[in-house]
């Protein structure tokens, strides 16, 4: 049986629907997802999506502020290299990737700040205006922070 997986799909027009999938491989154009205020599965169209939010639990910490940028984190760990992704919406997102692909709709990308409620995240290319990886990820999210993005 597949695992299931708690997520928050993103939608490019600024929808939110959080809930549960069983389903979901960045190869296929489409999963379902069960809402999580209950009801019948939803199937959602990954490329109405901005991106997909694997989630420790759909409440977070609303009192937690997540750590934005980098922080003096190393170039590289275990799950990939730096890499900063400015979404067409302004929002940045920075974190690690062992999958990223330019050529490829789209990739993984586990977040920089350990704290976040964010385990990982499949991030559509089609919704991004800027992707940095290595070195130049921090120069993309100092360009961004210090503009007042997201």
């Amino acid at each position: 049986m597949a695992e299931i997986n708690r997520v928050v799909a993103h939608f490019t027009d600024g929808r939110l629907l959080k809930g549960t999938t069983q389903d979901f491989f960045p190869n296929r154009p489409s999963f379902h997802l069960q809402p999580a205020v209950g009801g019948a599965p939803v199937e959602v169209r990954c490329r109405q999506l901005k991106g997909l939010f694997f989630v420790k639990d759909f409440a977070g910490n609303a009192k937690r502020r997540d750590l934005r940028g980098f922080l003096a984190a190393p170039g590289e760990t275990a799950h990939g290299k730096k890499i900063a992704v400015r979404f067409k919406d302004g929002e940045l997102l920075c974190g690690y990737s062992l999958t990223f692909m330019p050529d490829r709709d789209g990739f993984f990308v586990f977040p920089s700040d350990s704290g976040s409620n964010n385990l990982r995240i499949y991030v559509l290319s089609v919704a991004t205006a800027e992707v940095k990886a290595g070195p130049a990820a921090d120069v993309l999210a100092q360009k961004v922070l210090a503009a007042g993005g997201d």
